[in-house]
């Protein structure tokens, strides 16, 4: 079919290979986390295709990655480091790795200029430190940040971590709140019964992380943030209206220290300081209910490569009954404008 788009895909995945060697060490420490073994355990040890694929295709930022991105017919990558990036280190670690980790990917945009765009991997560990990346890496060309959810259990909703909300702020970038892993007083009802992961734990847990940043009055104390979160938004669009009500509703009881009154309803913020991506979701309904509760403005396409790599679903969003100028935001603009690219 012919399509006056581009596909800018969004949440797509990669990983420098020394950042694996430190991911064993990890896994062969006296206690690793039970989440970060069930992940990455599973994905550099199975022999499966799908592990195989994952790991074949995370640190290949050249022919390969570009191949397939021309099979499925993606313009533009915004690559991110993959979860849970820099998080799972001790705080030195973490933040000598996260300039190893922007570095190579900002080498492989300037390689790619019309093909890639990277996000900026920061860690939270130290906050101060975070910030100062951000500035750094946008000198560098990325656009974007990139927190994979919680940091050895602790949220964002933490003042301690805001000064990573005020030079995103400040720089006019977005952060991409991505899923990881529940924290380890989470996670044992998940990997009972398998559902620990992207299934369905990953949504739980980000969605959970986002709620927190919304009550604790992020936004009310950074009104310009900007953030994202995938899959659908982590299902929040869906429990908008029950979620005004009920925040509502326990402000007015008093019966949590933790719950204050906001400038606004959670959906409010939702629509105002959220974009969401559609990643991992290649289901027209849900996107079209999203774009009518938070504004064709705020949904935007991702494949989530390499961890759904998956032709069939870009051919399914394409026949997508919308119109034009919708799916051209879905596809293109809403990723140029949220991003601040280059536009086509």
């Amino acid at each position: 079919m012919t399509r006056d788009y581009l596909r800018i895909a969004t949440e797509e995945a990669f990983a420098p290979k020394e950042l694996f060697d430190m991911y064993r060490k990890v896994l062969q420490g006296p206690d690793p986390d039970p989440g970060f073994v069930s992940l990455f355990g599973f994905y550099m040890n199975s022999p499966s295709e799908r592990a195989q694929h994952i790991m074949n295709c995370l640190s290949d930022l050249g022919p390969q990655r570009l191949q397939h991105m021309d099979d499925c017919g993606i313009d533009r990558q915004i690559m991110a480091l993959t979860s849970p990036g820099v998080q799972i280190f001790d705080a030195d670690t973490a933040v000598a790795f996260a300039r190893v980790a922007n570095d190579e990917l900002a080498e492989a945009v300037r390689r790619h200029p019309t093909r890639y765009s990277g996000m900026i991997a920061v860690a939270p560990q130290r906050p101060a430190e975070a910030a100062k990346e951000i500035e750094r890496g946008l000198q560098m060309g990325l656009t974007g940040v990139i927190i994979n959810s919680h940091t050895q259990g602790e949220y964002l909703s933490d003042p301690k971590f805001w000064d990573i909300f005020a030079a995103a702020e400040a720089a006019n970038t977005p952060i991409y709140l991505h899923p990881n892993t529940a924290p380890r007083n989470m996670i044992q009802p998940f990997l009972e019964c398998g559902l620990d992961g992207a299934i369905y734990g990953f949504g739980v847990e980000t969605g959970l992380h986002a709620l927190r940043i919304i009550t604790a009055g992020v936004f009310d104390r950074f009104p310009k943030l900007q953030m994202i979160i995938g899959h659908m938004g982590e299902a929040l669009p869906f429990w908008a209206y029950r979620l005004d009500y009920m925040h509502e509703a326990t402000v007015r009881s008093n019966r949590y220290l933790t719950v204050k009154a906001l400038k606004k309803k959670p959906s409010d913020y939702l629509r105002e300081n959220f974009y969401i991506t559609n990643s991992g979701v290649a289901w027209e309904p849900a996107i079209k209910f999203s774009q009518q509760v938070l504004g064709a403005d705020r949904v935007m396409y991702a494949m989530d490569y390499p961890y759904q790599h998956v032709k069939a679903e870009v051919d399914t969003l394409d026949a997508m009954a919308m119109d034009a100028a919708d799916k051209k935001r879905f596809f293109q603009t809403n990723a140029e404008n949220a991003f601040h690219l280059p536009k086509a």
